[in-house]
């Protein structure tokens, strides 16, 4: 299978230029980073020196599970408005009857939602280790947020989770007739990757850069496969004619 990268990248500008137009997507990159901030900036903040290990640790953790929170909510958002809302908008159509296969469309798609997801994913760590250097009460802090198994977590997870959530939230939207419903059930949808992060912040996993590795090889994988799977089920005929205008042409070949 050959892609085209110059459609690729027409559907990714295609795409910048429809988010930008959308209130609702951007509010939600711009609130929701904000929102997810808040409480580890606190804690920075409120640690006195002398804390103990067991603390920091536990501070590391949750930080860590709040930004990971991001590369999945965020772009769970914008793949949910992928399809279900250019088709209320009107403009799915002409986007379908171009000559740019659907792997080649999807790709593009993806792309444009992934992008500023794992900038702002790679943002805020950026922010929490620049305020925990200046303004930690201990180095320690500083210390447990960039350790490697940390560093290397970030780096690799922000791009695989957001590739999990947007093809789950493309699937999703190319069934939903509701915008809302769509980004409801895809944001639920995005979550079960998470659970990993989430024990890592119990303390049921202990954090290792091997253990980034392996769930980041995981991931990868899942998400090829989910690239293929929402890729098969992408059915431009359906649609573009609806399923009722399918049932309708059934029933007349059927008489």
């Amino acid at each position: 299978m050959s892609l085209d990268a110059g459609r690729i990248l027409a559907v990714v500008r295609k795409e910048f230029r429809a988010l930008r137009r959308n209130r609702f997507i951007i509010g939600t990159m711009t609130v929701l980073p904000v929102i997810f901030l808040i409480s580890p900036m606190i804690e920075i903040f409120r640690l006195s020196p002398g804390i103990s290990e067991e603390v920091v640790q536990r501070l590391a953790g949750s930080t860590f599970l709040l930004l990971m929170i991001i590369p999945v909510v965020v772009p769970a958002a914008i793949a949910a408005y992928s399809v279900v809302g250019e088709r209320e908008q009107g403009t799915l159509e002409p986007l379908l009857t171009t000559p740019v296969r659907r792997e080649e469309l999807l790709l593009g798609k993806a792309a444009a939602a992934i992008v500023p997801s794992v900038g702002i994913a790679y943002l805020l760590f950026a922010v929490v280790a620049v305020c925990a250097k200046l303004f930690a009460a201990d180095p320690a802090v500083t210390t447990a947020l960039l350790q490697s198994s940390q560093v290397v977590g970030e780096i690799l997870f922000a791009p695989l989770l957001a590739g999990w959530s947007i093809w789950v939230g493309i699937a999703i939207s190319s069934r939903a007739s509701d915008v809302r419903v769509a980004q409801q059930l895809g944001t639920l949808a995005s979550l079960p990757p998470l659970v990993v992060v989430v024990l890592i912040d119990l303390q049921v996993l202990t954090p290792s850069v091997s253990l980034a590795l392996t769930f980041a090889a995981v991931l990868l994988v899942a998400d090829v496969g989910m690239w293929g799977v929402v890729s098969a089920m992408f059915d431009r005929e359906r649609l573009l004619t609806g399923a009722r205008a399918t049932s309708g042409r059934s029933r007349r070949a059927a008489g």
